[in-house]
């Protein structure tokens, strides 16, 4: 008995040193978890530039107006940046914020990739629309946001193009739309294509108005969005390097059986066959659309 009684103890202080040691690893692993996090917090973002594959500060980047400062790659802009950038400061006043899509041809698992987008995004739908200002000038601005199923035109988003469009019509604004779309959205089949109609339909009653209205074709501008509303604009702007064209390149060789040009579809291509008016660096696009704006001024 007294023999089990003495094992008991030597038990009770092994687990006493194995739970010292235990306390002393987990405050030991904290200690190294926090410094590596502030070794962690110190080092610079960075990110891959995906035209010279070079690292560049994301700090450095975003100061120049997302544009790799090694090449002069430019990178997508998210709609708030691009607002952010164009816009006088807390100009901007969102419309139609309460809209978004639904399933018109109950597409199999469509509502939850539009849940998730939305969850990741922080969007309702792939265009962010509303009135501001430009150097003191009303418009109404829409930014078509890639990150959303790649921008692509679903009704929600033909919805609140025409919708501002014709509300701009009523207010005697000009309207710029910045476009980034992969074209039609395939899950909404005929109901996506319809939207080309409908947009460029508002587009049409705007004109006859005798308002302005001021395309921006930003990479990549492609299909049923190209085929309508974007290159509908009384002046079309492009970014440098944009992809700009209906259908793909390799589509298109396929069809006709004979090679593309070098830089076919780019935006220097187009300005040179007169599909763009005029391609605007990043830095000097607020101060060109805020020049167009006071010429057409209607005050």
């Amino acid at each position: 008995m007294k023999l089990f009684k003495k094992k008991d103890k030597n038990i009770e202080a092994e687990e006493n040193l194995a739970k010292n040691a235990e306390s002393a690893k987990t405050a030991a692993d904290g200690k190294n978890a926090g410094a590596a996090q502030d070794a962690k917090e110190d080092v610079p973002e960075t990110i891959v530039c995906p035209k010279c594959g070079k690292t560049v500060l994301k700090s450095v980047v975003k100061q120049h107006k997302y544009v790799c400062y090694e090449c002069n790659y430019y990178f997508r802009v998210r709609a708030k940046n691009r607002i952010r950038m164009v816009s006088d400061k807390e100009a901007f006043e969102p419309w139609f914020t309460e809209l978004t899509t639904g399933n018109p041809l109950n597409f199999p698992e469509y509502e939850e990739k539009i849940a998730k987008t939305q969850e990741k995004t922080g969007l309702s739908e792939g265009i962010v629309i509303g009135k501001t200002k430009i150097y003191g000038e009303e418009t109404v601005l829409g930014v078509i946001d890639s990150r959303f199923m790649m921008g692509s035109m679903g009704h929600a988003v033909g919805e609140k193009i025409a919708g501002a469009v014709e509300r701009a019509t009523e207010e005697k604004l000009p309207v710029i739309l910045f476009c980034c779309s992969g074209g039609a959205r395939m899950q909404e089949g005929i109901v996506s294509l319809m939207q080309m109609a409908k947009t460029a339909a508002a587009l049409k009653k705007h004109s006859d108005a005798g308002l302005l209205y001021i395309s921006v074709l930003t990479d990549p501008t492609t299909g049923g969005v190209t085929a309508s509303f974007a290159m509908l604009g009384d002046i079309i702007l492009a970014e440098p390097g944009a992809l700009i064209g209906f259908a793909g390149a390799r589509v298109i060789e396929q069809t006709i059986g004979q090679k593309l040009p070098e830089g076919f579809q780019r935006a220097e291509f187009q300005l040179k066959n007169g599909f763009v008016d005029r391609i605007v660096h990043r830095e000097k696009m607020r101060e060109e659309l805020g020049r167009i704006l006071k010429l057409h001024s209607r005050k």
